[in-house]
């Protein structure tokens, strides 16, 4: 019979190959459909995370029909009210959200992990959230599970890779799994994007400058001018009224003043000198001639 097969030109596929063929189709098809309706990138052929991604699929599927018309409102808020009500720090759940989804809701990852916060499916049970492709819920619970791991490590390096990788895989330094080393540095360099800026420092005070003070310059004495003495105006009389009447007696014609001599300066007159005295032996000589001669 084989041989009329080969003959007539027919093709015969072994058992073994149709049971490998049922056994990948399914595979291949929740691979296909993830990779589609989760907007990731994933092995057709990938074993990994099947039982997960199955409840993923189940989960998007009960999801998606309830935000067709709607959509869903914007992140932002929700995170900022998610981490002020779980007291993270400023911008650290959303720097989480845009490296998990990029901020997507309907995200899918490869292995299994749904909505804006990447929930596993048994993370999200754990946390009690119903739906994780609901954006408030699902921020409500990723902050939840951040803010317990960072009060648990107490550090932020340590609480980013526990969420990545599990609290069980942290020992006091992060996991080196082929993914969490290289996740962490991404979450930090995006928390330094979204974190907001500090305040600016009070401004300092002004340093007080004491001006020591100059002497005045020494003021020059102005010499004030007395004030002029008005001169009195003699007001100027007509011509009528100097022309004498016919009345009037005859005006008297001036007389010319005589030049006064010139006056002579007076001599100063030297007092008399007073006479030298005699030394008193001449005179004494003189007195005796006149007394000889008068007798």
């Amino acid at each position: 019979m084989g041989r009329k097969r080969a003959a007539s030109g027919g093709f015969s596929i072994p058992w073994w190959a149709w049971v490998g063929l049922a056994a990948v189709t399914p595979v291949v098809l929740i691979n296909v459909a993830i990779a589609w309706l989760g907007d990731t990138t994933v092995s057709p052929l990938s074993l990994s995370f099947l039982e997960m991604k199955v409840n993923a699929l189940r989960a998007y599927g009960a999801h998606r029909p309830s935000c067709l018309l709607d959509g869903h409102e914007p992140l932002e808020p929700l995170i900022a009210r998610a981490e002020r009500k779980h007291g993270l720090p400023p911008g650290l759940l959303h720097a989480l959200v845009l490296v998990e989804s990029e901020g997507r809701v309907h995200r899918i990852s490869p292995a299994g992990a749904m909505g804006p916060g990447q929930l596993m499916p048994t993370t999200a049970a754990m946390l009690g959230v119903p739906d994780p492709f609901d954006p408030a819920p699902a921020l409500d619970g990723s902050a939840r599970y951040l803010a317990e791991q960072l009060r648990r490590f107490r550090d932020v390096r340590l609480a980013v890779a526990a969420y990545n990788a599990g609290p069980g895989a942290v020992d006091g330094r992060v996991p080196r799994n082929g993914e969490t080393e290289y996740y962490v540095p991404k979450v930090l360099a995006a928390w330094a994007q979204t974190r907001p800026a500090p305040p600016p420092p009070p401004p300092r005070p002004a340093p007080v400058v004491v001006a020591r003070a100059r002497p005045a310059p020494a003021q020059v004495p102005v010499t004030v001018k007395p004030a002029r003495k008005p001169v009195a105006t003699v007001p100027v009389r007509s011509i009528e009224n100097t022309r004498p009447s016919p009345d009037a007696p005859p005006a008297r014609k001036p007389v010319a003043a005589k030049p006064s001599a010139p006056v002579r300066p007076r001599a100063t007159v030297k007092p008399p000198a007073t006479p030298a005295k005699a030394p008193v032996r001449a005179t004494q000589a003189k007195t005796q001639v006149i007394s000889a001669t008068t007798r």
